[in-house]
Order: structure tokens, then C-alpha cells, then sequence
């Protein structure tokens, strides 16, 4: 196994991609400390990793609280002897137009999104650094923090803000020996979070009809990434195979961002 001895933070463990993440980083041998500020999430993202064999610990934690989050990592320390990699993944999504946003919205959501991020990098890596322990620290990023999207600035702000947290990051922690790259998901597809849920014991998610047909439609693979997807670039990011790289931004978007704009491959 890719990580086996190594442990994990990952924040943001809702069903959906964290949970993904944080699933997918156990399968591969990482003991999991499982990050919500929902502590529903944060403890059933746990309790299935141990059901599937792994070592995790879930704890409730807001990411924009400093003292919380020096609280956090240092209760993995204590528990589980370290750290070795950071995935931040907590985020907001959705919003409103540069027209209709209010200040305490924005707020909010670059607080979490961008603050929220360089939080827990920043006493992840003091931790690493103290420890002298190479690292591995990976920024979930967005398609929309690569393009304008209409209805949605703060998430498209605090996500290309990310991409320059990552490189400037990724100087900062260089002669440590910790390396710092960003991932970029886009529009998922909903089934595999559906069914993570009902495995959480959760009640099924209502399926919304054609919600994300416009983005299957668009896509050039010709169907949306899971979190699986995305778990598997987490985990080589994470491992030494990845020991060379840092600053990068690996995109598992299915060529959403590589193709021509006006090209609508299964139209």
C-alpha cells in the first residue's frame, strides 16, 4: 500500500469528495483523522473507515477558528504520532453575482475556502517542520477557480486563490522537504456520494433530475469524475511516487478546462 505508516488530516468529510478522499487515502494504508465542522460528518466518515479495516479518528472542528485548529492537529499528533499529509478540502460552494453578494457571505466563504486553507497548512507544516518530517500537503481546488462563473464570486475568488496559495506554499515549504500542490475536481457526478451516504447510514439523497446533464454534456470525457476519481489523485500526490513534485495543480476534470469554449463534445 501506497501510504501504508502514514498519517492523514483531511478536512471537509461530508459523503461527497472529502469523504471520498479521506476513504480513499485509508484503502491505501494512511491512518485518517476525519475534519468537519458538522461533527455528524466527521464521525461517520471515521466510523466507515473503520468498518473497511483503517485507522481514523473524527473530530468536529471550524476551520477559520485558529485556536480549534491548533486543537485539531494537535490531537492527531497525540493520537495517531504525527502528521504527513493535509488535504484541505473544507469548503463553501454556491453563491451569488459581484451584484447581489452580501459582505457577510463573502466573508463567510473566503473564511473557510482560502483562510480556512492556510490555517491548517500553516500548523500542519509548523508540526512537520518541528518534527523534521517531510510532508505531503494537497489544496482541493475547482474548475471555477480557473474560469469565471456567473452567480458565483466568492467560490470562484477563494478557489483561484487557492492556486496561487499552492505555489507561493509550495516555495515557502520546499527546503523542508514538504510539498505543497493543489487538485482540481469540476462538477461530480452525484451516485457514488448517494451511496456513501446510505453506507454512512444516511437516508438517501433526493436525485434532482437533469441537474447535472448540462455539465455531462459538456464534458469531453462524456461523463462526470466521482470522488473516487479524485482519490486516487490524492493518494499519488500524497505518496512517493509524487516525491519530485510540488507547486502543481493536477486537474481531474475529464479535459473540462483543456477544451475549446465553444465546443460542446456530445451535443
Amino acid at each position: 500500500m501506497k501510504l501504508a505508516g502514514k498519517v492523514a488530516i483531511v478536512t471537509g468529510t461530508s459523503p461527497n469528495i472529502g469523504g471520498g478522499i479521506a476513504e480513499g487515502l485509508a484503502d491505501e494504508g494512511a491512518s485518517v483523522v476525519c475534519v468537519d465542522q458538522v461533527p455528524e460528518n466527521a464521525r461517520q466518515c471515521a466510523e466507515s473507515i473503520k468498518r473497511r479495516g483503517g485507522q481514523a479518528l473524527g473530530i468536529a472542528c471550524d476551520v477559520t477558528d485558529e485556536a480549534q485548529v491548533t486543537a485539531m492537529v494537535g490531537r492527531a499528533r497525540e493520537s495517531l504520532g504525527g502528521v504527513d499529509i493535509l488535504v484541505n478540502n473544507a469548503g463553501i460552494l454556491g453563491g451569488l453575482s459581484v451584484l447581489e453578494m452580501p459582505l457577510e457571505r463573502w466573508s463567510r466563504q473566503i473564511a473557510v475556502n482560502l483562510t480556512g486553507t492556510f490555517l491548517c497548512t500553516k500548523h500542519v507544516a509548523r508540526l512537520m517542520v518541528a518534527e523534521g518530517r517531510p510532508g505531503s500537503i494537497i489544496v482541493i481546488v475547482s474548475t471555477a477557480g480557473h474560469q469565471g462563473q456567473a452567480g458565483n464570486i466568492g467560490y470562484c475568488t477563494s478557489k483561484s486563490g487557492l492556486l496561487n496559495f499552492t505555489r507561493a506554499a509550495a516555495m515557502d515549504l520546499a527546503k523542508h522537504r514538504i510539498r505543497v500542490n493543489s487538485l482540481t475536481p469540476t462538477a461530480t457526478d452525484r451516485e457514488e456520494a448517494a451511496e456513501r451516504a446510505v453506507a454512512w447510514g444516511r437516508p438517501r439523497p433526493e436525485r434532482r433530475e437533469g441537474a447535472m446533464l448540462d455539465f455531462q454534456k459538456m464534458v469531453p470525457a462524456g461523463r462526470l469524475p466521482s470522488p473516487r476519481h479524485y482519490a486516487r489523485a490524492a493518494v499519488f500526490l500524497a505518496s512517493d511516487d509524487a516525491e519530485m513534485v510540488t507547486g502543481f495543480d493536477l486537474r481531474v476534470d475529464g479535459g473540462a478546462i483543456a477544451k475549446y469554449w465553444p465546443w460542446i463534445p456530445n451535443a
